[in-house]
């Protein structure tokens, strides 16, 4: 039912538009005149202003014509580095890259387009459709900034679709990580390297006896620990004063992920002690974990909307947050659905035209869906 020419069209012209985090400015306006059109009642929140950003949050609200709740449909403005002067190569087989300087953004205007063109589909064909709720967050790329700031008392719905996931159409992530951000900070004492060594506190050296003290990489099933930046010194011959290690752990389970930290400060800790260094500690919350289950109604729905377009669903666990993690936080339940984004966060990035019309004839289904 949807048009895929007017797919690609609109994919090539979003990609083009360049849309870092907390630089969304120009897409917000080509999407706010975008809603407009479609008929919804559209506002920005002041969430760039929260962060500095040149460009808020995009809500909008359709009312439609099948009795229930709305339905809230979200895919985020941003994408990551290198995003500048992005251009989009529509191959003869339907795949669309990148010119290979950039990454593609699929991730996440595949899902932005989904979005528009099932609505613009059923108004042109005049379907019954569910009042629709939108939401297009800034920021999404950096630990979901602008969900996190949104007004959520501006949401009627109580299920969410967010397409915002790699993977084949069908796919959809029911569970999703709590993730901690660490940084610790150790602080020892300069001295000469050469002349006076000895009366000096090694902070590099004592972040690295911390480090070796953790374990790393895949904890269990549910747990993943890294430390990515070490930062310390200031010159070959100076012994260290200070070194700053940045990190993280991510759990399926909030409870894990927070006695994992326990365990890492309490190593990084008897290292600093160890080297009569001082340790400061400090994390921060990216996001905080949830499941939805098989047999909630927003996942019931999504199944039979595939069932009807013959798409095989696959249901996952996924490593990484969304803007689902914030929904469901303000008790909005919703899953994340595969949209045709492919190695995504690499200039290899790429989507399909068959991918971005099997999403849109999905959402569609969503939208028309009277139970």
């Amino acid at each position: 039912m949807a048009n895929r020419e007017r797919i690609i069209n609109e994919f090539v012209k979003l990609v083009s538009i360049d849309s870092p985090s907390f630089g969304e400015r120009e897409m917000a306006d080509v999407l706010l005149k975008e809603l407009s059109d479609l008929g919804f009642a559209v506002t920005e929140d002041e969430a760039g202003k929260v962060y500095g950003g040149n460009a808020g949050n995009l809500y909008g609200y359709l009312p439609g014509e099948i009795d229930g709740p709305p339905i809230l449909l979200s895919a985020h403005m941003d994408t990551v580095e290198p995003a500048l002067n992005k251009k989009a190569v529509v191959h003869p087989d339907g795949t669309i890259t990148s010119d290979g300087t950039t990454v593609l953004g699929a991730d996440d205007l595949s899902g932005v387009v989904a979005i528009l063109e099932a609505v613009r589909t059923v108004k042109e064909q005049k379907l019954p459709h569910r009042s629709i709720e939108v939401l297009f967050p800034i920021a999404e790329e950096v630990y979901l900034k602008g969900s996190d700031v949104f007004d959520y008392s501006k949401i009627k719905a109580k299920e969410a679709y967010v397409l915002d996931l790699s993977g084949e159409i069908g796919t959809a992530a029911l569970k999703a990580p709590t993730l901690v951000s660490i940084e610790a900070v150790f602080t020892g004492k300069a001295a000469h390297a050469g002349f006076a060594p000895e009366t000096g506190i090694h902070a590099i050296k004592a972040a690295g006896e911390g480090i070796t003290a953790i374990q790393m990489g895949r904890i269990d099933t549910e747990t993943t620990v890294n430390i990515g930046l070490i930062e310390g010194g200031l010159a070959r011959n100076i012994v260290p004063e200070k070194c700053i290690l940045k990190g993280e752990v991510r759990s399926l389970r909030h409870e894990k992920a927070l006695e994992e930290t326990e365990k890492i400060r309490q190593a990084f800790q008897k290292a600093a002690d160890k080297a009569k260094a001082i340790l400061t500690f400090e994390t921060t919350f990216g996001c905080l974990s949830y499941e939805t289950l098989e047999s909630d109604p927003v996942v019931q729905r999504y199944e039979k909307a595939c069932q009807e377009l013959s798409i095989k669903t696959n249901y996952i666990e996924t490593f990484g947050g969304s803007d689902n993690n914030n929904f469901v936080r303000n008790n909005i339940t919703g899953i994340v659905m595969a949209c045709g984004m492919n190695s995504v966060h690499s200039t290899k990035e790429y989507t399909h035209i068959d991918d971005l019309d099997r999403c849109t004839e999905i959402v569609i289904k969503l939208i028309t869906s009277a139970k």
